[in-house]
């Protein structure tokens, strides 16, 4: 604990409050509460309120949104202004949890300091409770502020005992600070918390709420009216699409995953029977060539060129690289090659009925997966370059387009909700790094599917993310 001074806090949450063994063995150790997944953040926020500890506010769970509830995020927040002004004595090494309490399922924990001492309360009842909460040693001129609801307590004296009474809220709070001596801050505080808790936590709903999701729409290209060069023609017909997604963690909660136009909400399983328009399809990914060639006719500069081609020296591509794909490119940058070569990005089902056919297969080839007909895994640490997008004929999908599977990923769709954003990618990639399960997954199988959250174009780069691209007919 001498250089480990900081975690996070896994707990389990039984009625009455357990206490961190790490603050408990060193006070100043600091815990960070988290329970990612949990609806209702009451639990944490009281355990953490209780151990005088922090709170991880993670709404964002790799590009699925969690999101803390009204009444939950309005106590985070009188919580947080209460542990940020008495941080130092939240740090106490006489701290005394499970200090007594004069009702059932009151919790209190003690902190005391060399000229004043907090009471950080918490109440997992499911009522409200009222009237004589405690007792506090007293002595003259030591008063009592209830800074949950930012008053001054009249304590009833009873010699060297003062009892308070004060209102905590069902599965609510409460703080009491006793000091002879309110500092401007402490006052300040009072009077924040006092227009605070005009408005009880009562009042705000604590309800659980998926976010909408919408597709980013792809406009049409136009029609062609032969077969443009490069691509591969993919007759209309019926298409039985279905697809999951690969996260590691959400499970099949509602909100996981993305929600397609014909869905009511984001979800890890997809299932549509469809009839896909006729359209054209790049035969192979975008090649670093054919990239250079787009830089030179339009003069393409992204905005932003942080990890842009990275992989690239003095303007070109590494000798021997012209027919690999081409990679380290963000979604903005695929697309404006797209609109230059009069062409778009495919919607993920086109992607698919291209790699699969109609026969429901689960690789372009067949039903099993075959290592001869795909590139190498790699498995160490250092990103070897990816293969040519024309060495793999074997593993062409009925349709005949070739590098679909297991060389790089490929942009598709994209989805918004009003806090993130996030890309499918398809076809997984040759690099397999290995020591740790967060890794982003593979999906190989053309029933599966990568959301790859989008945060910034710097930042969605990557050496094994690359595209290629469709164009409608007429």
């Amino acid at each position: 604990m001498a250089w480990n001074n900081l975690g996070w806090g896994y707990w389990q949450y039984p009625f009455e409050p357990m206490i961190s063994k790490n603050k408990w063995l060193e006070s100043r150790y600091m815990v960070n509460v988290c329970d990612r997944w949990a609806r209702t953040k009451v639990n944490d926020l009281q355990y953490a309120f209780f151990n005088g500890t922090g709170y991880e506010s993670w709404e964002n769970i790799w590009g699925i949104w969690n999101q803390i509830g009204d009444r939950d995020a309005e106590a985070l927040r009188r919580i947080a202004r209460i542990e940020r002004e008495f941080w130092q004595l939240l740090v106490s090494p006489n701290w005394t949890p499970f200090a007594p309490m004069l009702q059932y399922g009151a919790f209190s924990s003690k902190w005391p300091g060399k000229t004043e001492t907090l009471w950080t309360i918490v109440n997992r009842n499911e009522f409200g409770l009222s009237g004589r909460e405690m007792e506090a040693a007293y002595e003259p001129g030591l008063h009592y502020y209830d800074l949950w609801h930012g008053v001054e307590l009249n304590p009833e004296l009873h010699g060297s005992t003062a009892t308070l009474s004060f209102k905590m809220g069902a599965e609510g709070y409460g703080a009491i600070l006793a000091t002879d001596h309110l500092t401007a801050r402490e006052q300040q505080l009072l009077s924040a918390m006092r227009r605070l808790a005009a408005r009880p936590l009562s009042s705000y709903s604590n309800e659980w709420r998926f976010l909408p999701q919408h597709i980013v729409p792809i406009p049409p290209t136009t029609p062609a009216t032969t077969n443009p060069p490069g691509m591969v023609y993919i007759p209309g017909g019926k298409f039985d699409f279905r697809v999951s997604g690969v996260e590691i963690e959400g499970g099949n909660d509602v909100g996981v995953d993305v929600q397609y136009p014909w869905e009511s909400s984001p979800r890890r399983q997809h299932h549509h029977e469809m009839v896909i328009e006729p359209f054209y399809i790049d035969k192979y990914p975008v090649t670093n060539a054919e990239f250079k060639k787009f830089l030179g006719d339009a003069r393409y500069v992204p905005a932003d060129t942080h990890n842009f081609l990275k992989d690239w020296k003095n303007g070109t591509y590494p000798e021997g690289w012209g027919n690999k794909p081409v990679t380290w490119v963000s979604l903005e940058d695929a697309r404006a090659y797209a609109k230059w070569a009069g062409k778009r990005l495919p919607h993920e089902w086109e992607w698919q009925y291209a790699a699969q056919g109609t026969d429901g297969r689960l690789y372009p080839w067949g039903n099993k997966w075959r290592a001869a007909v795909a590139p190498a895994s790699e498995k160490g640490r250092t990103l070897r370059a990816p293969d040519d997008v024309n060495a793999h004929p074997a593993g062409a999908s009925p349709f005949g387009v070739m590098d679909m599977d297991g060389n790089v990923w490929q942009y598709t769709d994209e989805f918004e909700d009003p806090h993130t954003r996030a890309a499918i990618l398809r076809g997984g990639s040759y690099y397999q790094p290995q020591g740790s399960l967060w890794y982003f997954p593979q999906a190989y199988r053309l029933d599966e599917h990568g959301k790859y959250l989008l945060m910034a174009s710097s930042i969605d780069r990557a050496g094994t993310l690359g595209f290629r691209c469709v164009k409608d007919v007429k």
